[in-house]
């Protein structure tokens, strides 16, 4: 596995990351990690590595783009000083230009979103051991779809700042279009974004296999 003994890793995003952890910071007893992938990721490597002394934090917060994860950035990351980190955010910067399609203040573009979130990167790459960058996604299988169209194009630059940069990608829409082959979105995530648990554990999968998980 990539990931060392005595690391601390830092996982940080939306709701979806967040999955009702605990505040200020998702670490500790009682789903203080939340109920989403990350507290699998935890509770996996825990049961697997218990040598290894992993600490995992949780910093989701719900709503968030890219432009509230940048406000944050010094306090929920730079300051825990982690040895890894994973980032996946980009649904909300997506969403809200097609559920408030009237309130272009909280839009976040393209180019916006790629240049805070290279900037983000840059800035944490040289204290870091490894970075996990995960794509956003829609589980709606029809690629031509308007959201998940342009939800792609999002996760076209995860990919292309992770191969700049030379990071660890995980592409979450890859993850769950294998799934939608064969069962229907409802059975993942009723609005197509916030998974059930085996949405969940598809995305804990996918970290697992980007960080070379084995049991």
């Amino acid at each position: 596995m990539k990931i060392k003994p005595n690391s601390k890793l830092v996982m940080i995003g939306d709701s979806v990351t967040d999955a009702n952890r605990a505040q200020p910071i998702g670490e500790g007893l009682f789903e203080a990690h939340g109920r989403g992938y990350v507290n699998m990721v935890n509770s996996l490597l825990w049961a697997v590595y218990p040598g290894h002394k992993l600490r995992v934090a949780n910093l989701g917060s719900a709503g968030h783009t890219v432009r509230e994860l940048k406000e944050r950035w010094q306090r929920d990351v730079l300051d825990l000083k982690p040895n890894w980190l994973s980032i996946m955010i980009g649904v909300n910067d997506v969403w809200r230009q097609f559920d408030l399609p009237h309130q272009p203040e909280v839009h976040v573009g393209l180019e916006e979103y790629e240049s805070t979130l290279d900037e983000l990167v840059q800035k944490t790459l040289p204290q870091l051991q490894g970075l996990v960058l995960m794509t956003p996604y829609m589980i709606e299988p029809n690629p031509k779809e308007p959201m998940r169209a342009r939800m792609d194009k999002y996760g076209a630059v995860v990919k292309k700042l992770a191969k700049r940069h030379g990071t660890i990608l995980v592409d979450t829409q890859a993850a769950f279009n294998a799934a939608l082959k064969h069962i229907h979105p409802m059975a993942l995530a009723w609005d197509r974004i916030h998974p059930n648990s085996s949405g969940h554990m598809i995305l804990a999968r996918a970290f697992l296999q980007g960080i070379d998980f084995k049991d």
